[in-house]
């Protein structure tokens, strides 16, 4: 990677002692808790969304990808569509019972409905 990208948020310094630092791509990334110890919040919510019902995991405690390898796991158990993004999944329809049981049969024992 070239120098320049690695200092995106610093575009000039007039001290000639100056060092760049970063952060790495570890450090970036949240540690995931454990299944067992995620507490997910399933719950059905139709606001802002033109009167269609959606189920919302929320909750989830950890990285962007576990996050997305999560919801996908539920939407294609569901067959239905959806989204995940900051630390929420969002299925289309309502499917609380469904995502609950698997859910739990994942290992996240701590996940209820709201």
């Amino acid at each position: 990677m070239n120098d320049w990208k690695k200092r995106l948020d610093i575009v000039y310094s007039t001290n000639p002692d100056y060092h760049y630092q970063q952060e790495d791509e570890d450090e970036k990334r949240e540690a995931t808790l454990p299944k067992n110890k995620q507490l997910l919040r399933v719950s059905l919510d139709k606001r802002n969304r033109k009167g269609k019902a959606v189920t919302l995991v929320s909750g989830f405690r950890g990285s962007d990808e576990d996050l997305q390898e999560l919801g996908k796991l539920l939407k294609m158990r569901c067959g239905v569509g959806g989204s995940a993004k900051e630390g929420e999944i969002i299925v289309q329809g309502d499917h609380r019972g469904k995502v609950l049981d698997i859910l739990q049969k994942e290992g996240y024992a701590k996940s209820r409905i709201i």
